[in-house]
């Protein structure tokens, strides 16, 4: 939908949705109108690289034709179906993920944070269905982000931070351990632990990836105390750290995995998949969603996770983000850590906020994290110029910003 469509002025638009949009988040002052590729572009004609892709979540690129084509027949048959009937979308998805990421049984959902929530919910029903109610307990890592919702917002291990701070009281059952320290997590299980939670790198706490030592240690730790291993990889998952799931890489498998993002290409939808064992927990009512595993959505699913799979487009995750890494080392001022097109820029100054209006201002739009970290999570199509051209626009933006400290 164009505004000349609707007769309506750049103004018009901002009016609107300041007046009545609440915001969580600062906006910048354009008006998108349409994307493609690893381009956005403005109602006044400017193109924006995009190396923030809705935080990680177009995958396949803006405006992919595959995915585009697929929502367009979807939504011409329908587009919601009820949970008693069958549906081919759903049905394709659910056997295309399973197969390929090694799990058995998967729940759709709306977004990661109600992924989160159906994998907290799971390990606890499992908890209470084996051991008894008392089992129910779950030690999630500091630093960690896991969603909004309140299992998962007090899932995240940042208490007293701005995600938690004024929502009081958070659900009780939680405990946190510190990341990449094994004996930490060791240290902080108890009688009443069912499970640890945690995401094999932490995106929104900074982009750490957890070490092998530690994820393996994890994974044999929950074997050993009869414990379920969960692992958040609603932003990691499905090509983005260089693998088509993050755990392949460290050679272990969850009993959970979280699952949203890329997962529909920027259309709505998440998924918690499991282990046949661990599907027991779930029976009919105990969980539910009406619009999960909609056919719109799946459909949206299918052709994306297709593309990423056909295309490998893991690979080209795994090659052009050692790549780019490699340019970015090269920046004065910051320091380079990530997995495949997951990575952050640490500064040595509190310039995360300059940094990212710098490279607005340079038709580049990149992400925040706190007071020093830049994110950059381009859709999974980047390619060698592209990273060239994002290279060029840091290092001027950096140039700029530090120029005026």
């Amino acid at each position: 939908m164009q505004m000349t469509e609707l007769n309506l002025s750049k103004q018009d638009v901002i009016d609107a949705a300041d007046n009545y949009m609440l915001y969580t988040f600062p906006v910048f002052p354009v008006v998108a109108t349409k994307a493609k590729d690893m381009y956005i572009y403005d109602s006044d004609g400017n193109a924006y690289l995009d190396f923030y892709a809705g935080v990680a979540v177009v995958s396949c690129g803006w405006s992919n034709p595959r995915v585009t084509q697929a929502v367009q027949q979807q939504a011409a048959e329908f587009t919601q179906n009820c949970n008693y009937f069958y549906a081919i979308p759903a049905a394709l998805l659910a056997k295309l993920l399973c197969s390929s990421i090694g799990m058995d049984k998967i729940v759709y959902q709306n977004s990661g944070s109600e992924a989160n929530e159906a994998m907290i919910k799971i390990a606890r029903k499992y908890g209470t269905d084996r051991y008894g109610p008392g089992k129910h307990e779950i030690i999630t890592a500091r630093r960690s982000f896991h969603g909004r919702t309140y299992g998962a917002m007090t899932a995240t291990g940042q208490p007293g931070s701005a995600l938690q701070k004024g929502f009081g009281p958070l659900l009780p059952g939680f405990k946190y351990a510190e990341f990449n320290n094994l004996k930490s997590f060791e240290d902080s299980i108890t009688g009443d632990t069912i499970a640890i939670m945690v995401e094999p790198l932490q995106a929104e706490g900074g982009v750490h990836p957890a070490s092998r030592e530690f994820l393996q240690g994890l994974r044999k730790l929950c074997d050993d105390r009869g414990l379920l291993l969960l692992l958040d990889e609603v932003q990691t998952g499905l090509g983005r750290t260089g693998s088509l799931m993050c755990y392949m890489q460290y050679d272990i498998k969850p009993d959970v995995v979280a699952l949203a993002k890329a997962i529909g290409n920027g259309v709505p939808l998440g998924a918690m998949c499991c282990t046949n064992e661990v599907a027991t927990a779930f029976t009919p009512v105990s969980h539910g969603s009406t619009f999960a595993g909609n056919a719109l959505s799946c459909a949206a699913g299918y052709a994306a996770v297709s593309e990423i799979i056909e295309r490998d487009l893991s690979a080209n995750a795994r090659e052009v983000g050692e790549y780019f890494m490699g340019k970015l080392r090269g920046l004065p001022h910051a320091q380079v850590r990530g997995m495949g097109l997951l990575i952050g820029l640490e500064f040595d100054a509190p310039v995360a906020a300059e940094m990212k209006q710098a490279c607005f201002r340079n038709k580049m739009i990149v992400c925040q994290l706190g007071d020093r970290i830049v994110r950059l999570v381009p859709p999974l199509i980047a390619a060698g110029d592209d990273c060239d051209r994002a290279y060029e626009i840091m290092r001027k933006s950096i140039e700029e910003v530090y120029s005026e400290r």
